[in-house]
């Protein structure tokens, strides 16, 4: 009877301290992780890690031309979460080597989504470096791996046309919204 008794006990305590582990959330970012993606992921992983979703790949020709190809992750009911970029093309052992956010529910632990303006991203996080390019600049941020993409008609007209102007972070507008967030492996 006793024996019984333990076994009965064991077993309780052990099904509730699975119950009680939590479930990774499927739209949290951090510095190695998109939701259930990780920097060691690979492209023939996809299907079962987003079994409830679609994952839509474009074969873009040629395998020796050596363009990355671009995997789109969708909802089922359509709306878009993810692009993927695979570090190699046309290779299914290839890990993913960036992932733009599409979806606003994808979030950090600071709660900076695409969705954030620069005054978000600049007070969560540490600017570790900015780009000028032709029609947008990039913030670069280390400590997440990401980068995010602002249009320059955010910026003040004296800005916009100068691709060899130095852009210091403190001359971004806090209201900048973001126009794409990468997250680079």
């Amino acid at each position: 009877m006793k024996n019984t008794l333990f076994t009965a006990l064991t077993c309780a305590i052990l099904l509730s301290s699975c119950a009680n582990e939590k479930a990774p959330n499927p739209f949290k970012i951090t510095k190695n992780h998109i939701g259930l993606l990780t920097d060691s992921t690979q492209v023939k992983e996809l299907d079962a890690i987003f079994v409830n979703d679609s994952v839509v790949r474009y074969i873009a020709g040629d395998e020796f031309i050596g363009s990355v190809n671009t995997i789109e992750i969708f909802e089922k009911g359509g709306k878009k979460l993810l692009d993927l970029s695979p570090r190699e093309a046309l290779d299914s052992t290839s890990v993913i080597s960036s992932v733009n956010i599409i979806d606003s529910r994808y979030n950090t632990d600071k709660n900076i989504s695409n969705l954030s303006t620069y005054k978000d991203i600049s007070e969560a996080y540490k600017i570790s470096k900015v780009d000028n390019l032709i029609n947008v600049i990039v913030v670069s941020v280390n400590e997440i791996n990401a980068s995010f993409t602002i249009d320059k008609k955010e910026l003040p007209a004296s800005m916009r046309f100068d691709m060899g102007m130095t852009i210091d972070p403190i001359q971004i507008p806090g209201k900048a919204k973001i126009k794409y967030f990468m997250v680079h492996w």
